[in-house]
């Protein structure tokens, strides 16, 4: 399959969206709902759900059957893109977020990625409960291209099926009068069943729009809702109000344009735009993932400097964590991460 590009560019968005979300609200403060970070910090996360979903359907809706070897291959493929990089993450996350006194249950669940589908929560590395909701979506992938080939009205009746799941939880699970700092409110939004949806949403996006042909100033204005409404639609108070009722709804609907709109946009940037957002696009991984870990390490040279030598501002701090997580993503992918992705091909 040739490579979308343009989904790379949302997708490296998407990840420096939410690195920068993460280090603004660790150095400045929790956000609220509307504000436009608070919002990027929940769904970035959404944008890669579905990007993941849109991006699976075009390698595998044609190839993937049921049959044993094609679906251990998928799994390898899939086991081997997403594993090494979580194991690295959960390890180095063990004794320098949690101190070296995380369980062994816990430290088991993570490292086979159990987790994802008994403890969604128990993420180890900050982030990783998206990457245990990624693993239990690679198991609805099967399920939804087998449907989609075998009986139409089976497949879109087990899309209305999470449908309803996700409206399920977003109006009478998910209490927006709450706060994440609530345990069951976690356990409510961290569900894979509150977020497979998304994931469908992206396989669907293929499934009605492959082979169709959007102008580009089509796919622009497709951009330019999705972001209007992602951006202005008033909502207000704590992030939880975000994923709860119709703000859940409209802001679904906000980011499924955004990736329509990234997916149909055939406009070729010059070099000098592009070759970075590739860049980001292919890091997004490392990006997500390593980002709390460097922030975190960056803090103790800078505390050194401000207990020997001179105050240190926060924003020098910032500034050095982006960039150092950006450096040193591009060489995680270049050298470990892609030699996981060649041995998945092998």
């Amino acid at each position: 399959m040739k490579r979308l590009h343009t989904l790379d560019y949302l997708r490296g968005l998407a990840a420096a969206g939410i690195m920068i979300f993460h280090y603004m609200s660790w150095t400045f403060g929790e956000f609220n709902s509307d504000d436009f970070m608070g919002r990027v910090g929940i769904y970035g996360v959404a944008i890669f759900y579905v990007l993941s979903g849109l991006t699976l359907y075009h390698v595998y809706a044609d190839c993937l059957s049921d049959s044993v070897s094609q679906l251990k291959e998928f799994f390898k493929r899939r086991v081997l893109r997403i594993y090494p990089l979580l194991c690295v993450a959960t390890l180095v996350s063990i004794f320098t977020v949690d101190g070296g006194t995380t369980a062994l249950k816990e430290i088991f669940l993570n490292l086979t990625g159990l987790f994802g589908f008994l403890d969604w929560s128990g993420g180890i590395a900050i982030g990783a409960w998206s990457i245990g909701n990624e693993l239990v979506f690679y198991c609805f992938l099967p399920v939804f291209v087998f449907l989609h080939k075998k009986n139409t009205w089976a497949f879109w009746s087990f899309s209305f099926v999470l449908l309803g799941v996700y409206l399920y939880f977003a109006y009478f699970l998910i209490d927006p009068e709450l706060t994440f700092g609530d345990r069951q409110q976690r356990l409510y939004y961290f569900n894979p069943l509150n977020q497979v949806f998304l994931f469908l949403a992206g396989y669907l996006v293929g499934v009605l729009l492959q082979g169709k042909t959007f102008s580009n100033a089509l796919s622009s204005g497709v951009i330019i809702i999705g972001f209007l409404l992602f951006t202005f639609y008033p909502v207000h108070g704590p992030r939880l109000m975000l994923v709860a009722g119709t703000s859940r709804m409209v802001f679904t609907i906000g980011c499924i344009l955004i990736c329509i709109g990234f997916y149909k946009f055939s406009v070729v940037l010059p070099t000098i735009a592009s070759r970075p957002l590739r860049t980001l696009g292919e890091i997004s991984y490392s990006v997500y993932m390593l980002h709390p870990i460097v922030h975190l390490l960056v803090r103790y040279p800078i505390d050194y400097l401000r207990g020997h030598y001179f105050p240190v501002p926060e924003s020098i701090r910032f500034f050095s964590a982006i960039a150092i997580t950006l450096f040193v993503s591009y060489f995680i992918y270049q050298y470990f991460e892609k030699y996981f992705i060649r041995l998945g091909k092998t």
